[in-house]
């Protein structure tokens, strides 16, 4: 960002679920343009993905696989909604074989549009740090990029004083979910993770409610943290943040972000 003095702060600004629709990807390429996110997470199996993913390379920021076991699959009957895949983790109800399928068709997909690993690994609904997921994919990271192992997205939330309760509860139950199980196994096999998470709300209110959360976000953001965001250029049909997408892409390519920054002393860039 313009004024940014070089040894601030870097923050890594990831634009979800590239690859879910038209709307999604197009507003992630104009931010990446604008050098207003750094990272995008890509449903590799979403059906925008193959359309767009050339454009998304050409951006030069950091791209990452999305894991997803929760929306894409072949056949409807073979969907799981997130409530039934956390309690069938902890459960130890989920096959190997079929985590590992699943995993690796999505990493597959990723080389292929790419050419290259994914410089990082996170997950839609963040299911890829559900225990045995975990496992499987840490397990797969290790075995398939050794000599250049990707970052792994942490759930760790960030103490946000003055942060209303809600996102600041629903951060802390994500993390619950995952967050130290996930941090031992990475870091045990070499692998970085950011910092913190930032970025959790209920998905509602508006611009106006949204930029506030940002603010507050880039008020206690520290190096090495990501702030995740959703946006889109129109709502995403049979999607449950409706037009909220819409409202984060707004907040995010408007004027105020940049001065936001600036006055924290913050920049924009991919994980140090």
């Amino acid at each position: 960002m313009n004024g940014t003095p070089l040894s601030g702060r870097r923050i890594v600004v990831c634009a979800d679920d590239f690859g879910m629709d038209a709307s999604v990807d197009l507003a992630i390429l104009t931010l990446a343009a604008r050098k207003r996110v750094s990272a995008a997470s890509c449903m590799t199996l979403g059906p925008s993905f193959g359309t767009y993913a050339r454009l998304l390379a050409d951006t030069g920021i950091e791209t990452g696989l999305h894991v997803d076991f929760t929306a894409f699959f072949d056949t409807p009957a073979e969907r799981l909604s997130l409530s039934a895949l956390i309690a069938r983790s902890y459960a130890g109800l989920i096959d190997d074989a079929w985590i590992d399928a699943r995993l690796v068709r999505q990493f597959d997909a990723f080389e292929q549009a790419f050419g290259r690993p994914p410089a990082y690994v996170d997950g839609h609904q963040h299911v890829h740090q559900l225990p045995r997921i975990r496992t499987r994919l840490v397990a797969l990271l290790a075995r398939r990029y050794a000599h250049a192992l990707p970052w792994l997205r942490s759930t760790r939330p960030a103490p946000l004083p003055g942060m209303p309760r809600p996102p600041r509860l629903k951060a802390r139950v994500i993390a619950a979910l995952g967050a130290a199980g996930l941090a031992r196994l990475a870091h045990g096999h070499g692998m970085r993770t950011n910092a913190r998470l930032l970025g959790v709300y209920g998905f509602e209110g508006g611009e106006q409610h949204y930029a506030a959360l940002v603010r507050n976000w880039l008020r206690h953001a520290g190096d090495r943290d990501v702030l995740m965001c959703h946006p889109a250029v129109a709502p995403v049909p049979d999607d449950p943040p409706g037009g909220q997408r819409v409202a984060e892409y707004r907040v995010l390519a408007g004027p105020a972000l940049s001065r936001w920054l600036d006055e924290e002393g913050l920049r924009v860039g991919p994980l140090a």
